[in-house]
C-alpha cells in the first residue's frame, strides 16, 4: 500500500536575480553539449582517418542511442528513489562527470596509450581503433547519466509556472555550449595553447571539453540546493533490483498518459531526422569542401581530421549562433502551454493595454512552432543531395539552427508541465487547462524559485521526473537505432570502401572516387522524410491537447 510522499527541505538556487538562477540552473548543459560537439564533430574524421568505414562507424554510433536506452531510465529511476543527503540528482552529475573526463582524456591519447603495450604498425592501428571505439562507448554511457541528471534537476526544482522558461533556458544554454565547442573546433588550438594540451587539435578539444565539463556541472551543483526523499510511499515494499527496474521501466513506458505518448512519439519520428544531421552534419561539410572546392595542396596536406573538423565547425557555428539568438527571442514571442487556456493574466498599464492585448492575439502557440521547425528541417535537409559548394552547405545547416532551438525546447516544457500535473491533485491531461487558482497562488512568490513546502500542492514535485524523462530519452534513442541502420545499409551500397576524401593520407592505394553521389546527403535526405512524419505526429499531439 503507497504512503504520501516525504520530503526534507525545499529547492534553492543561489542568485540575486531570476535570470541569473535560471543561468545557474542550467549552466551545466554548457559542458554537455560541448562535450557532445566534440564527439560529434571530430570523432567520425578521426575514425576516417584511421581506416575505418563509414558502414562500420554507422555502427560505432550505435554507442549513443544504446547508452541512452540504457542509462537514462535506469539512472532515472534509481535516482527517482535516492535518499542520498545531497540530493537526487547531483550525486548522479557528480559521478558520471568524473567519468566524462577520463574517457575524452583516454579518447584523445588513444595512440600514445597504445604505443605503451604495441609496437608492430598494423597491431598499433588496429589496437588504436579498438581504444578509441571503447572511449566512445565509455563517454555516451556516462554522458547520459549526466545529462539525464542534468534534465531531472531542472524539472525537479522548478514550477509548473517556470517549466517553460526553465526549458528556454536549457536550450540557450545548449546554444552556448554549441557554440563555444564549434568555435573551439574552428579555430587553430596549438597556435593558442601550444604544446600545453596536446600535440594535435583533436587532443587539445578533448581536454578542453573534459575541464569545460567539471567546470559547468560544477557551478550547478554548488548553486542548487535539492530537496531530500525521505520517503516515496512506499516503505513496505522490497529493494528494487536490476530487473525490477527494468520492469518498472516497461510497465510505466507501455503505460503512459496520452499527453506524455503523443509527445514520444513526436521525439521518435523527428530524432531518426536529427540522428545523421548531429553526427554527420560536420563531415558533410567538409566532405563538400574537400570534393568540390579545395585545392589540391589542402587535399595532400597533413591532420585531414583536423582540416574537416574546422570547416564543419565554420558551418556550425553559423548553426549554434542561429539557435542562440533563436532560444532567446523566440520565448517572448510564443505562447507557452500555461498561456493557452483560461488563467490569470496581469494586467498591463491602461496606456499600453490595447496594443498588448492585441499582441497577444497574434503570437503563435509553442505547438505550433513546433511543427513549423519540423517543416524548416525537412525542407532543408531535402536539399543535401543536390549541394555542390561549401557555402550552399553551410546556409542549410545553419537556417536548421532554428529548429534545434525549438526541439531542444518545447518536448522539455510539454513534458515538464504534464509530469507535474500528474503529481497535483484531481490533475486535468490537457495542456490548457491548469487553474486559475493554480498560476494567481504562483504570481506573488518571490521570483517562483525558491518556493515553499506549504505551497507543495502548486509548485514542482517531480516525484518521478527521473522515470519519466528517462522514458522519453527511450524514445529520442530508440529511433537512433532506426538511423543507424539506413546510415549502414546507405554507406554500405554507396560508399563500401575508405573514406574517398579523407582515407587518402593513411591508404592512398584504396582511394575511391567522389564522382557518385555522397552517402551521408543520402541519409540527411531520409532524415528529412522523417521529420515530415514528424510534423503529422506534432498535429496529432494539438488534438489530443484539445480534446
Amino acid at each position: 500500500m503507497h504512503g504520501v510522499v516525504q520530503w526534507a527541505g525545499t529547492p534553492k538556487i543561489k542568485g540575486s536575480s531570476e535570470a541569473m538562477r535560471m543561468a545557474l540552473l542550467t549552466a551545466s548543459l554548457i559542458g554537455l553539449q560541448f562535450t557532445w560537439n566534440v564527439e560529434m564533430t571530430y570523432c567520425t574524421p578521426y575514425l576516417l582517418e584511421l581506416g575505418l568505414t563509414k558502414s562500420k562507424i554507422s555502427l560505432v554510433w550505435i554507442a549513443g542511442p544504446l547508452s541512452g536506452l540504457i542509462m537514462q531510465p535506469i539512472v532515472g529511476v534509481v535516482a527517482d528513489k535516492s535518499k542520498n543527503k545531497w540530493g537526487r540528482r547531483r550525486p548522479f552529475m557528480a559521478g558520471g562527470t568524473v567519468l566524462v573526463a577520463m574517457f575524452l582524456i583516454l579518447l584523445g591519447w588513444t595512440k600514445e596509450v597504445v604505443k605503451m603495450f604495441v609496437t608492430e604498425k598494423e597491431a598499433v592501428r588496429q589496437a588504436t581503433i579498438f581504444l578509441a571505439v571503447f572511449s566512445i562507448y565509455g563517454i555516451d554511457f556516462a554522458i547520459n547519466a549526466v545529462q539525464g541528471s542534468c534534465r531531472g534537476l531542472i524539472v525537479d526544482t522548478l514550477p509548473i509556472a517556470k517549466q517553460q522558461m526553465g526549458s528556454s533556458w536549457a536550450s540557450r544554454m545548449v546554444a552556448v555550449g554549441s557554440l563555444v565547442g564549434y568555435g573551439a573546433g574552428a579555430i587553430d588550438l596549438k597556435s593558442v595553447f601550444g604544446p600545453m594540451l596536446g600535440d594535435s587539435q583533436f587532443k587539445q578539444l578533448t581536454a578542453v571539453a573534459a575541464m569545460t565539463l567539471c567546470f559547468t556541472v560544477g557551478i550547478t551543483s554548488w548553486a542548487v540546493t535539492e530537496r531530500v526523499l525521505i520517503s516515496d510511499g512506499k516503505e513496505d515494499e522490497e529493494e528494487q533490483g536490476p530487473m525490477q527496474v527494468l520492469s518498472t521501466i516497461a510497465k510505466t513506458a507501455t503505460n503512459l498518459p496520452k499527453g506524455i505518448a503523443a509527445i514520444c512519439f513526436v521525439q521518435f519520428w523527428a530524432w531518426i531526422g536529427w540522428f545523421p544531421f548531429l553526427f554527420y552534419s560536420t563531415t558533410w561539410v567538409g566532405e563538400i569542401y574537400l570534393r568540390f572546392e579545395a585545392p589540391a595542396e589542402a587535399k595532400n596536406a597533413g591532420d585531414l581530421t583536423g582540416q574537416v573538423g574546422r570547416i564543419g565547425s565554420m558551418a556550425l557555428i553559423a548553426f549554434s549562433i542561429i539557435t542562440f539568438v533563436m532560444s532567446v527571442l523566440l520565448p517572448f514571442v510564443v505562447k507557452s502551454p500555461e498561456d493557452e487556456g483560461p488563467q490569470f493574466t496581469p494586467r498591463p498599464p491602461q496606456s499600453i493595454a490595447s496594443f498588448v492585448i492585441e499582441i497577444e492575439k497574434y503570437k503563435p502557440s509553442l505547438l505550433s512552432m513546433w511543427t513549423v521547425s519540423h517543416c524548416i528541417f525537412a525542407g532543408s535537409m531535402i536539399m543535401a543531395p543536390f549541394v555542390q559548394s561549401l557555402r550552399s552547405a553551410t546556409m542549410i545547416v545553419a537556417v536548421c539552427g532554428i529548429s534545434w532551438a525549438i526541439s531542444c525546447w518545447a518536448p522539455f516544457t510539454f513534458l515538464g508541465v504534464e509530469i507535474n500535473k500528474l503529481n497535483q491533485p484531481n490533475h486535468h491531461h490537457s495542456y490548457g487547462r491548469l487553474s486559475r487558482s493554480s498560476i494567481e497562488l504562483e504570481s506573488p512568490m518571490a521570483l517562483h524559485l525558491n518556493h515553499n513546502m506549504e505551497d507543495q500542492s502548486h509548485s514542482s514535485t517531480g516525484a518521478s521526473s527521473g522515470q519519466y524523462l528517462g522514458i522519453m530519452n527511450l524514445y529520442t534513442t530508440l529511433p537512433q537505432f532506426v538511423g543507424t541502420a539506413i546510415s549502414w545499409v546507405v554507406f554500405s551500397i554507396l560508399e563500401p570502401g575508405k573514406s574517398p576524401e579523407l582515407a587518402k593520407e593513411t591508404h592512398p592505394d584504396e582511394q575511391s572516387s567522389t564522382d557518385g553521389p555522397n552517402a551521408i546527403a543520402v541519409c540527411l535526405f531520409i532524415g528529412a522524410l522523417s521529420a515530415g512524419m514528424a510534423a503529422l505526429a506534432t498535429r496529432r499531439l494539438q488534438r489530443i491537447q484539445n480534446y
